[in-house]
């Protein structure tokens, strides 16, 4: 913890977005048929990734780094979710019960 944060008994660490949130926010965006928004966001979620490519579970937009557990599955789901909505996938269904 930073020193500051230790002198002064109110203060917590900061906390990031957590980065599954934005791709949901991706998916809500296409599906009210805002679909340029949507890639723009998506694109912009891309570019956070680390120099392998991976995402963390969180990210602080002020200080433009990730926080967080690294590499985080659900942050990778969200991605992969998210492209395959934007690329137009059929939406899967469940399977029926015999």
């Amino acid at each position: 913890m930073a020193p500051a944060a230790r002198d002064h008994p109110r203060r917590r660490p900061r906390e990031g977005t957590f980065l599954i949130c934005s791709f949901w926010l991706v998916d809500a965006l296409h599906g009210i048929g805002r679909h340029d928004e949507a890639v723009a966001l998506f694109e912009r979620l891309l570019g956070l990734r680390n120099d392998l490519g991976l995402l963390a579970e969180e990210y602080d937009v002020t200080s433009g780094r990730q926080l967080g557990n690294v590499p985080q599955a659900f942050s990778h789901v969200g991605l992969v979710n998210s492209a395959r909505i934007l690329g137009g996938a059929p939406a899967e269904r469940p399977q029926e019960a015999w």
